[in-house]
């Protein structure tokens, strides 16, 4: 294995670590409803940039993490987590290229899949919540989507 491709599967796994102490930090309650998320944002962005370093197997492994760091059912973020790694697989060439604003606007749609992935299973499993407020973090992760890819691209460009 090349040096580069060492330190980008690092690189990966520090900020998916960061995405995952970020979803499990204490916030105040009238900004925890606004939460992003930020490890899925992480690997949604290492898809679309380095697609032969994170995987389907990567994003299966961190959602897996959130589900012991959350608590919830095993297996239920990671199950969305795979769809939407799949859905942004198969799409990232096209998504490469658009502005960043329309690649806000397609973070935005696989953002509504996964929660809606997670909406269901809670549903499966007794637990749903229908209040409104379920999909605030799909709006702040498409809204913070920009800085995500600016921060990202400098990190990975001061690494080369």
């Amino acid at each position: 294995m090349r040096a580069s491709n060492l330190t980008r599967r690092l690189l990966y796994w520090a900020s998916v670590a960061a995405g995952l102490v970020l979803a499990i930090v204490p916030l105040p309650d009238w900004l925890g409803p606004f939460r992003p998320d930020f490890a899925l944002l992480a690997v949604i962005y290492w898809i679309l940039t380095s697609p032969r370093i994170a995987g389907l197997g990567y994003a299966w492994l961190a959602g897996l993490f959130l589900d012991v760091l959350r608590g919830m059912t095993l297996g239920q973020h990671a199950l969305a987590f795979v769809l939407v790694a799949f859905l942004a697989h198969r799409a990232q060439l096209r998504m490469r290229m658009f502005p960043i604003l329309h690649q806000a606007g397609a973070v935005m749609v696989l953002l509504a899949v996964y929660h809606f992935v997670l909406f269901w299973t809670d549903g499966l499993t007794g637990h749903s919540y229908t209040g409104w407020n379920r999909w605030l973090p799909v709006l702040s992760g498409a809204l913070l989507w920009p800085l995500i890819a600016a921060g990202g691209d400098t990190l990975a460009r001061r690494v080369r």
